[in-house]
């Protein structure tokens, strides 16, 4: 695990945190809560081994025998708590992992930290045992709360808690990390970082597959010719979506995000912010061929589908009136 320095565009959190370390005002519980992708847990894990380091800095050593436990996962004194059910995290969950065991005092560490990943998960009675453990919490305990949602916390709960907010990154961050850390074509890393819509997390994710690529380039060579599709067309390319429906999520973001470069492109006639630019000339097809009022329905179509899905209708049907749509305006 590496140090507060490779935490990328959250530097108001990472200034509190090395703050309260360096004047010695650590709290004894946090929420850190944001969407999944936006650093939660690394940024915990960071904050654990800080705390943890026989170096005692504003940074973890990464050299101390504490820090080569917490990076390899096996300091006694960091304790991850763990869940079996995926939809939820039971009492006896969390009353054998924390708060049976918060009164056994540190095994090698300065404090006994717990991380909670999913903490919007616990059951409303594991809440209230976890509450009544925070209302009398040793001098040593720590225990860092992640959930992509705190409003689901008891508010009794949010009240004992500093909350730390993971933002989410600009695009132009995203797009240099993407680059620099992890070599990253350019073109790669603007098309991985407009689609992650400010998720670090998430662009970490696509821009480590060639098949998410694969997918943007397949959606590419669709739409540049989706003006003048037959209906044969239109039905195979339902079929191959049928067959991807693992993956619809992305194809309806990268039909967003390539339709908002068409109508850039008719406003502005701009090209540098362009996340197709290798579509150009598809794209100026297109925003000539189409009006305003024509694309505006486009990307309210694709948005329509989106909650047409979550509602579980039938798939097929849907993509087919989404083609025709993209295909009539």
């Amino acid at each position: 695990m590496p140090g507060f320095d490779s935490v990328i565009g959250l530097e108001d959190v990472v200034n509190y945190l090395q703050k309260v370390i360096r004047t010695d005002k650590v709290a004894q519980t946090y929420i850190f809560y944001g969407e999944a992708g936006t650093g939660k847990k690394l940024l915990a894990g960071i904050f654990a081994m800080t705390l943890q380091c026989e170096k005692g800095g504003i940074e973890p050593c990464l050299e101390c025998p504490s820090c080569r436990k917490a990076e390899t996962g096996n300091h006694p004194d960091i304790i991850t708590v763990t869940h079996e059910k995926p939809g939820s995290i039971g009492i006896d969950e969390i009353r054998k992992q924390l708060v049976g065991d918060v009164w056994i005092r540190p095994e090698c560490g300065k404090s006994k930290i717990y991380i909670l990943p999913e903490a919007e998960k616990m059951t409303i009675q594991a809440q209230n045992a976890l509450l009544k453990t925070l209302e009398d919490l040793p001098s040593y305990a720590k225990i860092f709360l992640l959930t992509d949602n705190a409003d689901q916390l008891l508010p009794t709960i949010r009240s004992r808690c500093v909350h730390l907010q993971m933002r989410l990154v600009s695009e132009q961050q995203i797009r240099d990390y993407l680059v620099d850390s992890c070599d990253v074509p350019d073109y790669y890393a603007e098309l991985d970082a407009a689609y992650a819509q400010g998720n670090v997390g998430k662009a970490k994710e696509v821009s480590s597959t060639g098949e998410f690529h694969s997918r943007v380039e397949h959606t590419a060579r669709i739409l540049s010719r989706s003006s003048h599709m037959s209906m044969s067309q239109v039905m195979e390319f339902v079929k191959f979506l049928n067959d991807e429906k693992a993956y619809v999520d992305e194809y309806l973001e990268l039909f967003t995000l390539w339709f908002r470069d068409v109508l850039l492109f008719k406003a502005t006639a701009e090209v540098d912010k362009l996340v197709f630019r290798r579509q150009l000339n598809d794209i100026k097809m297109r925003a000539s061929q189409s009006s305003y009022e024509g694309l505006e329905e486009i990307l309210d179509a694709i948005e329509k589908v989106r909650s047409r899905l979550n509602a579980n209708v039938n798939f097929e049907l849907t993509m087919e009136l989404l083609l025709l749509t993209i295909r009539e305006n």
